[in-house]
């Protein structure tokens, strides 16, 4: 019986393994009622729509770029 406790919480300690773990993508939002536009994870609300294509980085930037230059 000790057996089952211990299988258990082993599976619980593992559990978030299991799920990939990703940020959200940011979006522009566009008001319906008055055409106003912010940029959030998750829409607003009701009369919000969303306005463009993904963004990568946090509030609505582009990642940037990096170059990765060698020495010689």
């Amino acid at each position: 019986m000790p057996f089952a406790p211990r299988l258990l919480f082993a599976l619980l300690l593992l559990t978030p393994l299991w799920a990939p773990a990703a940020p959200a993508p940011w979006y522009y939002w566009r008001s319906t009622v008055d055409g106003a536009r912010v940029c959030a994870q998750t829409s607003p609300g009701p009369g919000w729509e969303r306005d463009s294509a993904v963004h990568e980085g946090p509030g609505c930037h582009p990642r940037r770029k990096v170059l990765v230059v060698p020495m010689r």
